[in-house]
């Protein structure tokens, strides 16, 4: 296949002109001006955007133990329709994901759909209690790309430190689920002036804090890479630009629900599709947020793709699940709300959605020249996106921007050389 007259942009070989780019099975065979179609099958990119295949490094895909919210086969769909060529699986499953056995069954189960990777990442506990280091030499052996005990996090200091300075020895990073559960209990919304005027349970912005301030003490002790997931306050954030300053192994990743929907959006209406954890912020730490992003201190976009049955959702607001999906919108979000208006650059995007996850999670780069595994994401700046049924591939529906009107999609996905998405449906 000839891609041709694309924008290609790829911030890591600092390539960012319209080309001509040629596919020849798994791989990209060249890359020029006015190539030759010769027999090849043209893919018209006049206007469209090319980059590297996009990565979600958070995401949950709940199977095995609860398939009916979501499995793999639906959540690989979901991906390829996002655009996404790679994901990283969360390891709350049931039985949750803390052996190379339960690794290696998501690793095959994501080949044998043929869409989109699975990445595993492993659990840092056995059954994320807390209590003893899981088998993390056997996972990493099978392919696990990292370890965090997602969903509630490691709650002992000294668990951590030991998960931690184990994990150090691997070449892996320790991902944290940032919440002290003795500040959070019972909380279901941030605690501030939306759960004084709604009357619910607050869960507080030191709940997240406290326990970055300990990671990162403890990556500055163990040596251990330190993630930190789905930061959502400012003061989490000058903590990740604090200890990258001191020279520490620290990143973070930001959702779009974080950069794009505040407390405020709650009303007296309980949408809990707007429940999640951690919660939605204020409007200040939603503009710190996206002011990290644009400067590099955020290093990565992810979804926390958290899919639930209607059941799970269509209930009171204190007794509902956690969690937005978020595969299918991520792209569309960031191209509207930040890319479109020139707050973000394309820059910028292709890095903190497929370079720098890529090397956060020790994967194989990808790049945009010839001889490179040909995983490419064709973005159309211009597509008309309604976040509806129709449009959503997830099992679930409890998008947080369900009715959103949108601009700009992934249309085409190549995943080493297969065509998985197609003119935006996934083949």
């Amino acid at each position: 296949m000839l891609i041709s007259h694309v924008r290609a942009i790829d911030p890591a070989i600092g390539l960012d002109e319209v080309l001509d780019v040629r596919l020849d099975g798994k791989r990209i065979a060249e890359v020029g001006s006015n190539l030759s179609a010769g027999d090849d099958e043209v893919l018209d990119g006049g206007g469209k955007i090319l980059v590297p295949g996009l990565v979600d490094m958070h995401v949950h895909f709940r199977e095995p133990g609860f398939e009916y919210k979501e499995d793999i086969a639906s959540g690989v769909r979901a991906a390829a329709k996002g655009g996404f060529t790679d994901v990283a699986t969360m390891p709350n499953t049931d039985p949750v994901t803390d052996t190379g056995t339960s690794v290696r069954y998501q690793i095959d189960r994501g080949i044998e759909e043929k869409k989109t990777r699975v990445r595993p990442i492993g659990a840092l506990t056995r059954g994320e209690k807390g209590e003893a280091l899981a088998e993390i030499g056997d996972m990493t052996e099978a392919g696990a790309v990292g370890f965090s005990d997602d969903g509630h996090g490691v709650q002992s200091a000294g668990m951590m430190r030991t998960c931690m300075a184990y994990v150090s020895q691997f070449n892996r990073v320790v991902i944290a689920h940032s919440e002290v559960e003795s500040l959070t209990a019972n909380g279901v919304i941030n605690e501030g002036r939306a759960s004084t005027r709604l009357g619910m349970f607050g869960w507080p912005a030191l709940g997240e804090e406290l326990e970055i301030m300990r990671d990162i003490e403890l990556c500055r002790l163990t040596g251990c890479p330190l993630h930190v997931a789905h930061i959502s306050t400012a003061r989490s954030l000058e903590l990740v630009r604090a200890a990258k300053a001191d020279g520490l192994p620290v990143t973070c990743e930001v959702t779009p629900h974080h950069l794009f929907l505040t407390e405020e959006d709650i009303t007296d209406a309980y949408q809990t599709n707007l429940k999640m954890n951690p919660p939605l912020r204020t409007p200040d730490d939603a503009v710190a947020l996206i002011e990290g992003l644009v400067d590099g201190s955020i290093d990565c976009v992810v979804t926390d793709h958290a899919p639930h049955a209607k059941h799970e959702k269509d209930c009171e607001f204190e007794i509902a699940a956690f969690g937005t999906i978020g595969l299918e919108t991520s792209l569309p979000l960031m191209l509207t709300n930040l890319v479109g208006p020139g707050r973000l650059s394309w820059k910028r995007l292709v890095e903190a959605m497929a370079i720098t996850p890529r090397r956060i999670l020790r994967l194989e780069p990808v790049r945009i020249e010839a001889g490179q595994k040909a995983d490419l994401t064709l973005i159309d700046p211009e597509a008309e996106v309604v976040v509806d049924r129709k449009f959503l591939e997830s099992k679930s529906t409890n998008s947080a921007f369900l009715g959103a009107h949108l601009t700009g999609r992934a249309t085409e996905l190549f995943v080493s050389g297969r065509h998985v998405l197609k003119a935006g449906e996934v083949a």
